[in-house]
């Protein structure tokens, strides 16, 4: 497929208007929905706003490529736009952008498209084009540009830097390199091109594996590997290392791929670099990446195991919601009210599925840890977290136990015998990590860790009056802080680590200050409608719906273009409403659901919750309406 079948004259809009990065947003997705590109412009750009928050997508030499994969795409597109006195982009060489292209793919975006797509990234690493575009007049000329450039560009099918063998002695250098990003559609060939480019000047031979959007490709061979002089790993997302045991890595995020190609290949020759020990990363290589921090490593490792809990949280919490709709004691085989079919939903949600919560929460730290010999351990101590009644801490202190004594066990054993080398993953690394984190689960860290979730759940259950309406707001708040990210997430843990312990008051508040910003910006717009454009009054009724569905995002495209005067204002609203619904004895049962688990797990207090979340919405709403700023177009 060529570039101009997604490139077309009615997405292109020329010279823009617009003085910031949000604004150039703004353009190229309307630009594409006017083109009938899109399902929903709203979830677009809040798709967009999202890959914007991984890292910027300015990428240098004048150029922004924002992109977003998402099933708000209803075909797959490129819009194209130029700015001749240059836009503020945070791009990565703190130069303004001039060249925009916004790629618009859908989530199950066909391989011919890809294709497209990592084609345009190639020909854009070409200075003459980007010139050429810059001066262009029309979209003919645009299409003209990118047409003949186009002829040029090398497709990934074809791998001209794979060197044949039998050309090169054992000793000529050969450097190999992966690249990946998030999305898989700009950055990981923008690195690719760029590297390649930076060999050739450099008379070095090289090959690069793309990790993109359609899957791993000139995938490197045992062979390449093992005549690899050094090999570069710029990526932002989890590539496979274990292969490249014993070789100079060079380990950065892809956009040093883009910027400092040079710098990266002049490492990946020096041999004098410590080898790479098949760890995700050791202290050795530290040096040479981009570290995280303590504090960030430790929330990284946590955030993994979470986001492979939720589901659990969620099927389970919905299906025990539904056994509530049916009656509170439908389940009980003692009851008058007993019905079998709610009963087999019980024991799939509550006795299946959140029975695995807390030993997939440490299995998923571990594995995030140290791979996947660290997995067998941090399941085994979770559960036994869950068999020791140490509950949600429990399961937390097991991950990283395990995860951190498996790493340990895999530098004890670095040097053993080679022969012994395929015994270390079948046999050695479990069964030492295995044993060795179950008997210190039991001995040292079980007791005091149930102690602490025991006297946390009993300081829950004794909070009462103002006490627990301070509870609530700030549960409230914090779902509203970052919607979604560290903040959002951590009342979200502690509400559903409550929640399996019997505690409703957390989980209450939380859904209740999530539903709040979506409904407050809808608000806002209908009362306040002359400060929002048409485009924006038309997420009105999406952000209604998304905000009773407990789906908090629906605020984000919002929070990303006015955050000082946006999220206060959330702030403010999702408070009130957790802080209400907690006075007024709301006890919603289930993680997840909105207005739909609010009435099937406290009918009781329903009503009472929904005024709550009404009163914090209007609040939030009338708040932002007075102090935002009118637009300006």
């Amino acid at each position: 497929m060529r570039i101009t079948e997604l490139l077309t004259k009615d997405t292109i809009a020329m010279t823009l208007s617009a003085t910031t990065k949000e604004g150039v947003i703004e353009a190229l997705a309307k630009q594409l929905d006017h083109a009938g590109k899109l399902n929903d412009l709203e979830s677009f750009k809040s798709a967009i706003h999202e890959r914007e928050g991984l890292s910027s997508t300015g990428i240098g030499e004048g150029i922004a490529i924002p992109h977003a994969k998402t099933s708000a795409v209803k075909e797959p597109a490129i819009a194209f736009g130029q700015s001749k006195n240059g836009i503020d982009y945070d791009s990565l060489d703190n130069q303004p952008a001039h060249l925009f292209f916004m790629i618009a793919a859908p989530d199950t975006g066909a391989q011919t498209h890809l294709d497209a797509l990592a084609k345009l990234s190639s020909v854009l690493m070409d200075e003459s084009v980007r010139a050429a575009l810059l001066e262009a007049e029309t979209p003919e000329a645009v299409l003209a540009i990118i047409n003949e450039a186009d002829e040029e560009a090398t497709s990934d099918e074809t791998t001209p830097e794979s060197i044949e063998q039998n050309q090169m002695s054992q000793d000529d250098p050969y450097v190999l390199a992966v690249t990946a990003c998030p999305t898989g559609i700009a950055h990981t060939y923008m690195a690719r091109d760029a590297l390649k480019k930076q060999a050739e000047k450099m008379g070095i031979p090289i090959k690069v594996e793309t990790n993109g959007a359609s899957g791993i490709k000139n995938h490197l061979t045992d062979e390449d590997i093992a005549r690899a002089t050094g090999i570069i790993v710029a990526a932002d997302v989890h590539v496979e290392t274990n292969r490249f045991n014993g070789k100079n890595v060079v380990q950065v995020p892809v956009a040093d791929g883009i910027k400092r190609p040079e710098n990266l290949i002049e490492q990946a020759l020096d041999t004098s670099r410590p080898t790479f020990k098949a760890e995700p990363q050791t202290k050795d290589e530290s040096r040479e990446t981009e570290s995280l921090g303590i504090g960030k490593t430790i929330y990284k490792h946590l955030m993994n195991g979470v986001s492979n809990m939720l589901p659990l949280v969620i099927a389970g919490g919905i299906l025990m919601a539904i056994v509530f709709m049916i009656h509170p004691n439908a389940m009980d085989p003692k009851s008058g009210h007993y019905n079998a079919f709610a009963a087999q939903l019980w024991e799939i949600g509550n006795q299946s599925a959140f029975a695995l919560i807390i030993p997939i929460l440490a299995g998923y730290i571990a594995r995030s840890i140290a791979d996947k010999p660290g997995f067998a351990a941090g399941l085994v101590g979770g559960m036994l977290a869950v068999n020791g009644d140490s509950g949600f801490i429990g399961g937390i202190i097991a991950g990283f136990l395990a995860g951190y004594l498996t790493q340990g066990i895999k530098k004890v054993t670095r040097n053993f015998p080679q022969m012994l080398e395929g015994l270390k993953p079948t046999l050695i690394y479990p069964i030492v990590s295995v044993t060795v984190t179950g008997l210190l689960m039991i001995y040292v860290f079980n007791a005091p860790a149930s102690w602490l979730n025991h006297a946390l759940m009993s300081g829950l259950n004794s909070l009462s009056g103002s006490n627990i309406v301070v509870l609530g707001i700030v549960i409230g708040a914090m779902m509203a802080i970052d919607m979604g990210g560290p903040f959002n997430k951590a009342a979200y843990v502690f509400s559903t680590a409550a929640l399996t312990s019997g505690n409703f008051g957390p989980i209450t508040a939380a859904m209740v200050g999530g539903m709040v910003p979506p409904i407050a910006l809808a608000i806002s717009m209908l009362i306040f409608r002359t400060k929002y454009t048409k485009v924006q009054r038309g997420s009105i009724i999406p952000n209604l719906v998304m905000g009773a569905s407990f789906i908090t995002e629906g605020a984000i495209p919002f929070a990303a273009a006015d955050p000082l005067r946006v999220i206060p204002s959330m702030m403010v609203g999702s408070g009130i409403a957790g802080g209400l619904a907690l006075l007024f004895g709301s006890q919603i049962q289930a993680p997840h659901g909105g207005i739909f688990v609010i009435f099937g797990t406290d009918l009781n207090h329903a009503f009472f919750t929904i005024i709550a979340i009404l009163i914090g919405a209007i609040v939030g709403g009338i708040i932002y309406g007075l102090v935002k700023q009118r637009p300006t177009v």
